[in-house]
């Protein structure tokens, strides 16, 4: 015998009772520690990119500069910004990107 549908049609399953999923719950200290090391993690992980980027990138301004630092062009930049009267520029505390 079988099982027949309200309306006239069998189904093809049985119809299973089945029990609320229910998410696994952390404890009170898993709950605030886990978002602080992810945060902390994140930040390093964009910190140590930005970090290796700026390295690179000074590394290939160096190569660029060092290829134009020859006495001349040290004598006009020097004529130029008037290093004796005003002080060298690269001397400067807000230049703080050009400290290696």
């Amino acid at each position: 015998m079988a099982i027949t549908h309200p309306q006239g049609l069998r189904p093809h399953m049985a119809a299973r009772a089945t029990a609320p999923v229910v998410a696994p719950t952390l404890g009170p200290v898993s709950s605030k520690i886990l978002p602080s090391l992810l945060v902390l993690g994140v930040a390093y992980t964009v910190g140590s990119y930005v970090r290796s980027q700026l390295t690179r990138e000074a590394g290939t301004m160096d190569r660029i500069f060092s290829q134009q630092n020859t006495p001349e062009v040290e004598e006009a930049r020097k004529r130029s910004l008037q290093v004796e009267a005003n002080g060298d520029p690269r001397n400067n505390l807000l230049n703080f990107l050009g400290w290696s």
